[in-house]
């Protein structure tokens, strides 16, 4: 994981995102958060286990489906299953070392 520390190159309203093997950060302050750390490094894992591309194909169809669903694009965002997982295990530091494969099925379907 290389942390890059590039304002202009995140979106307005987001701190950070991932690209494989990067983690691009907005403010140089968020290094040091363990929590957005963890986050990130769980779309690290999530990347890799589907050879980086299909992660992202999957990722920007499932937010085109869920904005179609929601007809908000921050709600399309938060409920993507790869944010769902993201979201919901970034407190547990010890979340990816006893994390299964394709975790990430589990957020599919709204509960």
């Amino acid at each position: 994981m290389f942390l890059i520390v590039a304002k202009y190159l995140i979106p307005k309203g987001y701190r950070g995102m991932t690209v494989f093997p990067f983690v691009i950060l907005k403010y140089d302050g968020d290094k040091v958060n363990p929590i957005f750390i963890n986050h990130e490094k769980i779309h690290l894992r999530q990347q890799l286990e589907l050879l980086i591309f299909p992660f992202y194909f999957f990722y920007f169809s499932e937010y085109l489906i869920r904005l179609i669903q929601y007809k908000n694009k921050d709600l399309a965002y938060r409920n993507i299953s790869f944010e769902r997982e993201a979201y919901a295990n970034e407190t547990n530091l010890n979340y990816l070392k006893n994390r299964s494969f394709f975790c990430f099925l589990n957020y599919i379907i709204l509960k």
